[in-house]
């Protein structure tokens, strides 16, 4: 004999805005345990790019270099803020892991920020949703525009200079502006 189907409860309309609601309010939560180690994160971060590359290897002009898009930081909501970081912090990770970069960089420094960059990206990571809601909407999808092309233009600039030290060295300047974003971006996270 088969067992009487118990009815199931049915979402009212309501539903998928408290859903939506409930699923900003976990993120909110997952996030807010990082907020301490947000702290030391850029300077952290800032002081292993510096030891990399104490010195440039000489002083260069190049035309048509990439500049930060100063509207990534306006942004409205702490989880795309988060999630802006988040994607920089990964196309940061991808350029400066390059197995192209200069060879008169410190090794153990270079070593020690790519292992800081990775362990912060595991981190927002896990406070964010996995199904990438976030980058849903006209905006968020004009940031994310913004911010792959921002690097894919660093790529090219690298390129067009055959990744010599010199274009290196102000990819390495780049990130050190990045980092200080990043920090503006975790300051509205909360």
């Amino acid at each position: 004999m088969a067992a009487p189907a118990t009815p199931q409860p049915r979402l009212r309309h309501g539903a998928p805005p408290l859903l939506l609601l409930l699923t900003a309010l976990a993120t909110a939560l997952a996030c807010h345990h990082l907020r301490p180690r947000h702290a030391t994160f850029p300077a952290d971060s800032l002081r292993l790019l510096q030891a990399m590359a104490p010195s440039p290897p000489q002083t260069c002009h190049h035309q048509h270099a990439p500049f930060f898009p100063d509207t990534l930081l306006h942004t409205d909501h702490p989880q795309q803020a988060a999630a802006t970081a988040l994607r920089i912090l990964q196309h940061l990770f991808d350029t400066l892991s390059s197995p192209s970069s200069p060879q008169h960089w410190d090794a153990q420094a270079r070593h020690d920020l790519l292992n800081n960059l990775q362990h912060h990206i595991q981190q927002l990571q896990q406070c964010l949703p996995a199904n990438g809601t976030l980058f849903q909407g006209q905006r968020a999808r004009n940031l994310l525009l913004t911010i792959n092309k921002y690097f894919r233009d660093i790529q090219d600039f690298l390129r067009t200079h055959n990744h010599s030290a010199c274009a290196w060295d102000h990819v390495r300047l780049e990130a050190h502006i990045c980092f200080q974003h990043v920090n503006t971006l975790m300051r509205q996270m909360k």
